[in-house]
């Protein structure tokens, strides 16, 4: 069945001190995914230690994947048992799980930042898209949570879909955008989201494979003006 090409979904996030549990209708919903997990930490000190943990893990599977990395060597990066790991995480698909789930966490904050500056809705995806790249090229759980998506055979345990969330964000984006005259008569916003969240996610992915996302910054700055100015209203 064709996807429809107008619509918006909603793109609010929880605000902080939200109710727990409360998530945002529409893109970056809270999506916990099924898995074995350790308890949850009552004290700050076992929080910090969940935390070195799982950014551990995901600087070791954003250099060595998934498969190459062991429990052992997370547990040797920050000088603990396999066991006092194992307490945190019982299995490595918990630990992937984990970054995973904190990887698309980290959107929710993006867009409440961006969203909090009060642009316009072309403005605010591109700013959104901007601030994405900087993430790709700065924040390991973001890196690590990529390739663990792109590696999702290897893992036991139902990953969420990539791109759709993205998608979705920039079509809702795009047709207000549309509806406030601010895109070029034809463009027809999900098509446009679409063309965007495939050449934002080449760029990162040919940035990897080039120069370890070093240059993302800059290599997606180039094709955002290329791209915003092609659907921009004259």
């Amino acid at each position: 069945m064709p996807e429809p090409d107008s619509g918006t979904r909603p793109e609010t996030v929880t605000a902080p001190g939200a109710a727990p549990g409360a998530e945002p209708p529409g893109p970056f919903r809270v999506r916990p995914i099924a898995t074995r997990r350790g308890p949850d930490p009552k004290q700050d000190r076992a929080a910090r230690t969940r935390l070195l943990v799982l950014t551990a893990a995901a600087e070791l599977f954003t250099a060595r994947g998934f498969r190459h990395t062991s429990v052992q060597e997370v547990a040797d990066r920050v000088g603990m048992t396999k066991g006092a790991v194992y307490f945190h995480y019982p299995t490595k698909e918990a630990l992937a799980v984990a970054v995973v789930e904190q990887h698309y966490a980290r959107w929710p904050l993006l867009l409440a930042g961006v969203t909090a500056e009060g642009r316009g809705p072309l403005e605010t995806a591109e700013r959104l898209l901007a601030g994405a790249a900087l993430a790709f090229r700065d924040d390991v759980v973001v890196q690590a949570g990529t390739r663990l998506q792109v590696e999702r055979p290897q893992i036991d345990a139902e990953l969420p879909t990539p791109y759709v969330d993205w998608t979705e964000l920039l079509a809702g984006l795009l047709s207000r955008a549309e509806a406030l005259g601010e895109l070029r008569a034809g463009v027809r916003p999900r098509t446009a989201a679409r063309s965007l969240v495939a050449a934002f996610f080449g760029t990162q992915h040919i940035s990897d494979v080039l120069h370890e996302r070093a240059y993302v910054v800059e290599r997606w700055s180039e094709t955002a003006e290329l791209l915003f100015r092609a659907i921009r209203a004259e």
